[in-house]
């Protein structure tokens, strides 16, 4: 593995840890107005990245057929939909957990869910680091962990500022909301282990983290945006992120 491939799986978890660093500099949680946007921002950074940097490359690879990216994308979707349903966490916005999962205290499953978030997003950054040399360029490579950093920064903080304002000292609500950015360095490894043994196998892996990362934003993120009040201040942010990845991928590519 090469440095500035190392560099590159560990930049999305940085985003985390700057998001997470809020918690010093803030004395209360997000102001919502800004939460919304970074929401918006995050979503549209995803989406972009799933469209250009992940699915049209599996396209490509594949020849044009669509079978791999289909194929690919429907398990992706699968996988985080069983994910979802076998582990007890809580949807972002949601004020209080039901059934057998109110066991867990507000904050742990709100930091189990954004760990969730981050594991098809370290699927994205493995797989597309994965492909270089196949398709793709380093520095689309790139692209995708700069973006996908750059829209960790407000899920570190979604952590962070609320277990701070529960009672926990600054440095454990700190260690805590890295934490949740640790599962994406790993998977950023399992994923181009896995592509270097089955060879073939990297348009449907492409694919499959591209629908991982969409499951995250039409399950998560895009009903938070929706909820409440200053709902357009998401749609800009969706805007704003999804033009900037798409920019970033197109003239990085």
């Amino acid at each position: 593995m090469s440095c500035t491939t190392l560099i590159g799986i560990l930049l999305p978890l940085a985003g985390t840890m700057l998001g997470s660093a809020f918690v010093f500099f803030m004395k209360r949680d997000i102001p919502d107005r800004l939460q919304k946007a970074l929401l918006g921002f995050a979503s549209g950074v995803m989406v972009a990245a799933s469209v250009w940097s992940l699915l049209i490359p599996s396209i490509d690879m594949a020849s044009h057929s669509v079978v791999p990216a289909a194929v690919g994308f429907m398990c992706g979707i699968a996988f985080l939909l069983l994910i979802d349903e076998i582990t007890p966490h809580l949807h972002l916005g949601a004020q209080k957990a039901e059934g057998p999962r109110s066991r867990l205290s507000r904050t742990a499953m709100l930091a189990l869910a954004v760990t969730i978030h981050n594991l098809p997003e370290g699927m994205a950054v493995g797989v597309v680091f994965a492909g270089e040399g196949q398709g793709l360029t380093l520095s689309a490579a790139l692209a995708v962990a700069i973006g996908i950093a750059i829209q960790n920064i407000p899920e570190g903080a979604i952590i962070s500022m609320p277990m701070h304002a529960e009672g926990n000292s600054r440095w454990r609500s700190f260690l805590i909301g890295s934490l949740s950015g640790v599962v994406e360095p790993l998977g950023s490894v399992a994923i181009i282990l896995l592509a270097s043994a089955l060879g073939q196998a990297l348009p449907y892996l492409l694919a499959f983290a591209a629908g991982a990362m969409l499951y995250v934003v039409v399950e998560e993120l895009i009903p938070e945006t929706a909820q409440g009040r200053h709902t357009n201040l998401s749609t800009i942010g969706f805007a704003i992120g999804f033009v900037m990845m798409m920019a970033m991928d197109v003239l990085l590519g």
